[in-house]
């Protein structure tokens, strides 16, 4: 398996220990991937191996557990009662044509990235465009799936993150390098920023990795470290990278990145949210932490206010 899809299977597998996921739907998910059953049963079992070593690690230590996440709120998500409708647009990329949803905003203070799930594009990445318009950065999410016909011909999302896991990261990286050169096509004179969750949020981590000397900023979220990192190709970027205390997984690589921003003398800031767990920031999902979100949303206007 490529880095990727590892990724991938991994968090279904922590899904289904999490209880979101039925472990014949888990290892259905996993087939996807193209993993035999007894890999599948094989990898749930490794991961609870590891949770359970994690937990006893915990237990050991003298400060008090974290307190349980934040999952309900009476408040709308961060952001959203500002937030601008979006459009469909099409451009061409490196290998074909690219599919993604656009906002403007009216006074544009800079111009940013959304780089989505491992859900592709759906209507909750859109959400984000339309806030981020919403609060002066006109935004455009890139459909990391428009070389099989964009998100919405998957009628199982299954189905389309397995489709994902199959795509190179170097492919998606050229695609999003076109992303970036459509969104400034669109923000003439604005500097700009690339934002990314989960599967997004390790793909900002590659692009630093690649070299984005074209960005001014970047923001990932809970995304996972690539091996070896080494930022000095974007030296000038102001990363911002949020995670969430509960995610031991992606956590697991936070310190490869912190180092490789170091390295590289970038300024930069990590967040560790407390009592947050993976995707928090995502109000659809089940680990959705509203406190965590605003925080995160707040912290992230702070940042590009000071950087773009």
């Amino acid at each position: 398996m490529t880095s990727l899809q590892r990724y991938i299977a991994e968090e279904i597998a922590t899904d289904h220990l999490d209880g979101l996921l039925s472990r014949r739907e888990a290892v259905r998910r996993l087939g996807l991937l193209g993993m035999s059953a007894a890999a599948a049963s094989a990898l749930i079992a490794s991961c609870s191996d590891e949770r359970a070593y994690q937990a006893g690690e915990e237990a050991d230590e003298t400060q008090p557990p974290a307190p349980a996440p934040t999952t309900t709120s009476t408040e709308p998500p961060p952001g959203m009662a500002q937030a601008l409708p979006t459009s469909p647009i099409t451009w061409a990329g490196p290998g074909g044509e690219l599919q993604g949803a656009w906002a403007a905003a009216d006074a544009p203070e800079g111009a940013v990235l959304v780089i989505h799930e491992n859900k592709g594009l759906n209507d909750w990445t859109r959400s984000v465009v339309g806030r981020l318009a919403g609060a002066g950065y006109s935004a455009l999410a890139i459909d990391l799936l428009s070389g099989q016909g964009g998100t919405a011909t998957f009628s199982d999302p299954a189905e389309a993150t397995a489709a994902l896991g199959n795509i190179p990261p170097e492919t998606m990286i050229a695609d999003i390098r076109s992303g970036l050169t459509e969104l400034a096509s669109r923000s003439p004179g604005q500097k700009l920023a690339a934002v990314g969750f989960c599967m997004g949020g390790g793909l900002v981590w590659r692009l630093l990795d690649a070299g984005a000397p074209e960005l001014a900023a970047a923001v990932p979220f809970y995304g996972p470290t690539p091996d070896n990192p080494d930022f000095s190709g974007s030296a000038d970027v102001a990363v911002l990278a949020f995670y969430g205390a509960l995610d031991n997984r992606v956590n697991a690589t936070e310190p490869a990145a912190s180092a490789a921003l170091d390295a590289a003398g970038m300024p930069h800031d990590v967040i560790i949210e407390p009592g947050a767990d993976h995707a928090f920031f995502n109000d659809t999902g089940e680990r959705y932490n509203a406190v965590a979100a605003v925080d995160a949303w707040t912290r992230m206007q702070d940042w590009f206010e000071q950087y773009l």
